[in-house]
């Protein structure tokens, strides 16, 4: 059987490294002496006791499956901010999230409903399976086979012409760098900034800059580190109709999407 590899020494200089602190700064932190440090550090430390395991864990918020069999330096940008901000569970495949889901008797996944007086619960409760299972749930035809879908109410008119009180159906993105620039997607993001159905597009320095269909509202851009899923957008459905887009709102969305290009490019 072939050895299974461990990455915990080279994880650790990498980890240091991301925070820019020096061996001396990390072992004052973790109350080692540096030597004892690079060593473990080096890999000359072979078999590191529980409780360096445990501290080195807690420190990082890195669970302690990872810091042993998950090459780091192997996993994107986006990835490691996703680890470092404390989203990590162990990782196979290079898959960083888990995601909760309830299946039916024949074991095909349900489709939750998210309402709206269960947001804050879904803030707390996103990864915990009992939760997921608690919502609401549907079967809705013509859906693709492969993915997990999810319902989510939009509020507020800042994707218009999506009428406010739309049902939003969306995919979950497991790979956020997979995202094309501008691709509408359902963000759940962290503390009281609640849901937010916008444009997305992943920057290059893993931040995601967030758009309205509407012209009226500003785009912005939120730190990945604040980004608890995406949900990529795949239909919705309402009770009303939307009204066309009038001539000025296309030529405002047209100058609004030609000013955040050029802001982009020359950034670049």
């Amino acid at each position: 059987m072939e050895k299974a590899r461990n990455f915990f020494a080279s994880n650790l200089k990498l980890l240091r490294e991301r925070r820019r602190l020096t061996q001396q700064d990390i072992a004052d932190k973790l109350g080692l002496t540096r030597s004892k440090w690079n060593a473990l550090e080096s890999g000359q430390t072979k078999a590191p006791s529980p409780e360096d395991f445990v501290g080195i864990s807690g420190f990082f918020g890195i669970s302690i499956d990872s810091l042993i069999k998950v090459d780091l330096s192997k996993l994107g940008e986006m990835k490691l901010r996703e680890l470092e901000a404390g989203n990590d569970v162990y990782i196979k495949g290079g898959n960083l999230r888990v995601l909760a889901i309830s299946v039916d008797r024949d074991n095909k996944e349900h489709v939750e409903y998210v309402p709206i007086k269960a947001k804050a619960g879904y803030m707390a409760g996103y990864n915990d399976p009992e939760f997921i299972a608690s919502l609401p749930k549907y079967s809705l035809p013509n859906l693709p086979r492969q993915g997990t879908y999810r319902i989510f109410p939009s509020e507020g008119d800042s994707m218009l012409p999506v009428p406010e009180g739309a049902d939003i159906t969306a995919q979950y993105v497991e790979d956020w760098t997979g995202i094309a620039p501008g691709t509408p997607c359902v963000v759940i993001l962290k503390g009281q900034q609640d849901f937010v159905f916008k444009l997305v597009t992943v920057r290059p320095d893993a931040s995601l800059l967030l758009q309205s269909l509407n012209p009226l509202f500003e785009p912005y851009t939120v730190p990945a580190e604040e980004v608890l899923e995406i949900w990529r957008f795949h239909a919705y459905t309402s009770r009303e109709i939307p009204e066309p887009e009038t001539d000025i709102r296309q030529l405002t969305r047209m100058v609004r999407d030609m000013q955040t290009e050029i802001k982009e490019w020359r950034r670049g």
